[in-house]
């Protein structure tokens, strides 16, 4: 059993919106995984909603506009914020700036890890699908 986890040696995700660095897989831990978000001047995920997931969000460096709902409510974030999601909340951050945004987001589910999605790979497939993506083209060793 792993107790520490680096974010110096992470897995690479480039998605066409975003970067995603694996930092812990869900596949091991009981009810969380860690990841850290990548936004290059004016990227943004797509408007996104997770069901069986609260995130936490740990701004680290740039700046963002974070979008809440389909009402598009907005919130400024910054170096030192945290950002709370819950569950079934539509949500995205915009790079707000002319420099990249980083945050580590921490993923805590709601009833366990998801059976139906039980690796962070088994994820990423299912957005794939969801956003018309390439696997194979998303997952890329840094």
């Amino acid at each position: 059993m792993r107790y520490i986890f680096s974010t110096q040696n992470t897995i690479h995700y480039r998605f066409p919106t975003h970067i995603n660095e694996l930092v812990m897989d869900r596949a091991e831990a009981e009810t969380s995984e860690v990841f850290i978000v990548i936004l290059e001047p004016g990227e943004a995920p797509p408007l996104h909603v997770h069901d069986d997931t609260e995130q936490i969000f740990y701004v680290l460096e740039g700046n963002g506009l974070l979008q809440i709902g389909e009402s598009a409510e907005r919130y400024a974030v910054k170096p030192g914020d945290v950002v709370r999601i819950p569950p079934h909340t539509p949500h995205r951050i915009f790079c707000d700036g002319d420099t990249r945004l980083r945050y580590l987001s921490v993923d805590c589910f709601v009833g366990g890890r998801p059976r139906t999605e039980p690796t962070w790979d088994d994820h990423v497939r299912g957005n794939c699908k969801l956003f018309g993506w390439e696997f194979d083209q998303v997952k890329k060793a840094k």
